[in-house]
């Protein structure tokens, strides 16, 4: 672990410094805007962050909003769908939709030489999208197609049926990419009207780093916002409980299982949340140095490898975990990841583990820094998590600040593994039959 931890300190020396504290742009009101200027390569990188996420899908259409995100660049305004992506291709302008439960998250890189070209084509299909038919009936067969390649993935399958089981009947639970009956109930008219009520100013999250100035900037993003609806969409309903702890099993005939473990977690409001991501770290982060790696992959050899997530939603905290192996090894896996659970929601981690969780977490923080496509997307999860713009530079010396008993005070709160949801995509071995014994005398 002192060996890790050495390494981040060289990498943090090595790696550039991120740029001062960015800074808060007004275009308009219901608009986040953080803008870092940085003219050392001319290119300007921009996420976007608009309030349609899958929390939003009709119950009986599950997908459409993922559906909507994967037609943003099949035509807008005078362009048809290949016109369009000839043009973005031939700028040389890299554009990507990632839709997730609460947002859509676009993203685009240009030269800065090109960037009113770039905004331009980006405005037109967030204000003038088309939905052609052809477009729309050749979206929803790839989608279709990559809903059967995820029927064939222990791993998909058990994070969809875990998250059917932890959060039941909310939206949250369905798949971002929905489902085969809800794609095929999603019409054209569907399509726009989602766009119409989500691709708003309302709720949007914009980040930006590059060469670009401020007054620039600012025109090109009030010409690409400022006409679209100044409404925002209805809130999405509460998450009031989540489901029961206990172990699922979907059958699959497969050599190696996949298991996905959770618990419930903390909002980002919570303040004890940062002490609840530094102790879900030690115990399952994704590193060599974590007990869980420790305990499962390197004293026993039951896994290549396990890690666990301190993930937030809007409206949700969780922990998720996942771990593939072996058939005849599964059961002992999780047996062991319990118990690891249990003894580090006990007693919590040793000042050493938390001097080395600091160590490496401020170290390689820097990292996501070191680009401008990295610094857009990092202030715009910051974005996302509702995050004042000075946590930016702040982040760090929050960190330091945390105290062991913080830690384990958050790690008692978290990792009590009676309340654990387990899914698992393939088979156990069963167990094996008990020999009846006589009765003895008294």
């Amino acid at each position: 672990m002192r060996i890790l931890a050495a390494i981040v300190v060289f990498l943090f020396c090595a790696a550039p410094a991120f740029a001062s504290a960015p800074k808060a742009l007004d275009i308009g009101p219901g608009e986040q805007v953080w803008f870092e200027e940085d003219h050392t390569v001319p290119m300007v990188a921009v996420t976007v962050a608009l309030p349609a996420g899958s929390v939003y899908d009709p119950a009986n259409k599950a997908g459409l909003a993922a559906f909507a995100a994967y037609m943003f660049n099949e035509g807008a305004g005078e362009y048809s769908s290949v016109a369009y992506q000839a043009a973005v291709a031939n700028l040389g302008m890299q554009l990507s939709m990632s839709p997730d439960r609460d947002y859509l998250v676009l993203s685009f890189t240009t030269l800065s030489s090109h960037a009113k070209e770039a905004f331009r084509l980006f405005a037109l299909a967030l204000q003038k999208p088309h939905f052609d038919a052809d477009a729309v009936a050749r979206v929803r067969a790839q989608m279709l197609q990559s809903l059967q390649q995820d029927a064939q993935e222990p791993a998909t399958i058990a994070l969809n049926r875990f998250y059917q089981a932890f959060f039941g009947d909310h939206p949250y639970a369905h798949p971002v990419n929905g489902d085969a009956a809800g794609l095929n109930a999603i019409s054209a008219a569907d399509l726009k009207a989602f766009a119409a009520t989500h691709w708003v100013r309302n709720g949007a999250k914009l980040t930006v780093s590059g060469d670009i100035d401020t007054a620039m900037l600012t025109a090109l993003l009030k010409s690409t916002f400022d006409p679209l609806p100044a409404t925002a969409p209805p809130p999405p309903p509460p998450v009031t409980h989540t489901g029961p702890p206990g172990l699922i099993v979907v059958a699959m005939d497969v050599p190696q299982p996949t298991a996905i473990f959770g618990l419930p977690g903390m909002l980002r409001s919570d303040k004890d949340y940062l002490a609840g991501y530094v102790a879900n770290h030690i115990v399952g982060g994704g590193d060599f140095s974590s007990r869980l790696t420790h305990e499962v992959r390197e004293k026993r050899g039951l896994t290549y490898g396990v890690s666990q997530v301190f993930g937030d939603f809007r409206l949700a905290g969780y922990v998720i975990g996942q771990v593939a192996t072996r058939r005849d090894s599964m059961s002992r896996s999780l047996e062991v990841i319990r118990n690891v659970l249990a003894e580090y929601a006990a007693h919590g981690p040793t000042e050493a583990e938390l001097r080395d969780a600091k160590t490496y977490l401020t170290g390689s923080y820097p990292l996501a820094f070191s680009s401008n496509v990295g610094v857009a997307a990092q202030l715009n999860a910051f974005q996302r998590a509702g995050l004042d713009i000075d946590y930016v530079t702040s982040r760090n010396s929050r960190i330091n600040a945390l105290t062991l008993a913080d830690v384990r005070r958050a790690a008692a709160r978290i990792f009590d593994p009676k309340r654990e949801i387990v899914v698992v995509a393939g088979t156990l071995p069963s167990p094996a039959p008990q020999k009846s014994r006589k009765p003895t005398k008294a």
